[in-house]
């Protein structure tokens, strides 16, 4: 057997399961590659977990391809479906909608379709500028072009899955590897004399050492908040959602091997209410169904009132109300622990990042991996790559909320009025300006994410590029007419979701 260094990390400890504990686990169990480290998930069959992240943005993809998933069992395991973007209704104005498809606008990243379109956007024949991408184009027939056809150049996709099964999922992976899961409730948290954590107690009186620890406990934090007091960072002055309610509702349209154009959308729905704002979530036997809203302006009765009045089909339980406070730790990594999932922030799902923070917080831990010495310079890089990451997240979620000109409720004055974050004000002065949008290396959303929601929220640059604008404006709607021409083609080939989930990976009746 090899000789292992002294000072590796010989046993790890992760406290909480859900989505986030067990996709650190079967990451850890992955990358470490052998049984020379023990991985403990300490979970409570007691506990619930809070199931908000069903719908995803493409880097889950990535994930689970480093994880070796083969992508139709997990869709078929977790009743999942495909997602090409979000659609928006009465958010920049009532009666208005958008979608912010995911991929980009046009045929290559060097063609500068918005600039373009911009330029001749009062034109009749110019379109929307969701109208260049083919995600949309696509998606408002409720069909997909199958991953298997899809070179990835002009298309990406998410997923969206019940995240609970997800959890089971890689559970049974992990486990396949080495992690053993323990259920039991944590009690107490013992440190050691210079303040990182020696070991957690359970109610039945186990306890459980480990050289590192990761934090999945949800908000309450227990070891990195409660027990490594490092504080958060409140942002509902930016973000005043505190709610949330949720309920699943029958499926109008049941997969199966009866296929039906149009029985499946194949995108998110985000629909602006007075309070807040409602998703929608199709998964293959039921739809998510939530509403995100202010207590200040509604409450809670009110809120599950209107959740219930704007479903697909009837509930399939009693709406759930969830409380949080919108913000992160000043710290996700402290000492020898790491928080990862709610326990390190929580944003809420209008652009569907929880497992997205969930993937990257354990990307820059594998990244990072420290022995036991524990660096301070490895701790403090996580810290600055986690914490940005969060931050351009919370400014393109801002976003939304700020660039409206509703004037029909108190919350949506109040965002449209309020100070904004420096660092987007920064941004949304620069687009106004140029027609050009800022990119930062821990933004997770590019320069195509960005442009899809502030165009499709009606923000207007005052110049554009001038090595566009100089052009004749009949040979841009030309050049623009057969970018959309070629999309229509790239978009034959399109199958309906339904379709494609039925014959591929349809998931075993509930």
């Amino acid at each position: 057997m090899k000789p292992q260094p002294p000072d590796r990390i010989r046993s790890i400890v992760i406290v909480g399961g859900g989505t986030a504990g067990w996709m650190t686990a079967a990451a850890l169990a992955h990358r470490i590659g052998d049984r020379s480290c023990a991985i403990t998930v300490v979970e409570s069959s007691e506990i619930g977990t809070v199931g908000v992240g069903e719908a995803t943005i493409p880097t889950i993809r990535h994930f689970n391809e480093m994880l070796g998933l083969d992508e139709r069992e997990f869709l078929r395991a977790t009743q999942g479906t495909l997602k090409l973007g979000i659609e928006f209704h009465d958010w920049g104005r009532v009666g208005h909608r958008y979608m912010h498809p995911f991929g980009i606008p046009g045929l290559d990243m060097e063609s500068p379709v918005h600039q373009r379109w911009l330029s001749v956007r009062a034109q009749p024949d110019a379109g929307a500028f969701e109208d260049y991408f083919l995600n949309f184009i696509v998606a408002k027939r409720d069909r997909v072009l199958p991953p298997a056809n899809n070179s990835g150049t002009f298309t990406t996709y998410a997923y969206h899955f019940d995240a609970g099964l997800y959890a089971a999922f890689l559970r049974r992976n992990a486990e396949a590897r080495g992690v053993v899961r323990v259920d039991g409730k944590v009690v107490n948290v013992e440190l050691r004399d210079d303040g990182f954590i020696a070991a957690v107690h359970l109610a039945d009186g186990r306890r459980f050492e480990a050289d590192l620890f990761v934090d999945c406990s949800g908000f309450r934090g227990l070891l990195i908040e409660e027990a490594l007091k490092t504080g958060y960072e409140d942002w509902t002055h930016w973000l005043p959602c505190d709610r949330a309610v949720a309920v699943p509702c029958a499926h109008a349209d049941v997969i199966s091997s009866n296929y039906r154009e149009g029985a499946l959308t194949p995108y998110t729905r985000s629909t602006a209410r007075a309070a807040g704002w409602q998703w929608r979530i199709p998964l293959q036997h039921r739809i998510g169904n939530g509403y995100v809203y202010a207590s200040r302006f509604i409450s809670d009765d009110e809120a599950a009132a209107t959740l219930l009045a704007n479903l697909d089909g009837p509930a399939r339980a009693d709406p759930r109300v969830l409380k949080f406070v919108t913000g992160r730790r000043r710290k996700i990594w402290s000492r020898n622990c790491v928080a990862i999932g709610l326990s390190a922030g929580f944003l809420e799902p209008l652009e569907s990042t929880s497992i997205h923070l969930i993937q990257k917080s354990i990307s820059y831990l594998l990244e990072l991996f420290p022995d036991r010495r524990f660096s301070t310079a490895l701790r403090d890089e996580f810290n600055r790559r986690a914490l940005a990451e969060y931050d351009h997240i919370r400014d393109f979620v801002v976003l939304h909320y700020h660039v409206n000109t509703r004037d029909d409720a108190p919350l949506w004055r109040h965002c449209r009025e309020m100070r904004i974050p420096e660092s987007l004000a920064y941004r949304l002065d620069f687009f106004r300006n140029s027609g050009r949008v800022l990119r930062y290396p821990a933004d997770p959303f590019a320069a195509p994410n960005w442009l899809a929601v502030l165009l499709g929220q009606e923000v207007w640059p005052a110049n554009g590029d001038p090595l566009v604008t100089r052009h004749d404006p009949e040979k841009l709607r030309a050049e623009l007419a057969e970018i959309r021409a070629k999309l229509a083609r790239l978009a034959e080939s399109a199958s309906p979701h339904s379709e494609y989930l039925g014959r591929h990976c349809r998931a075993d009746p509930e």
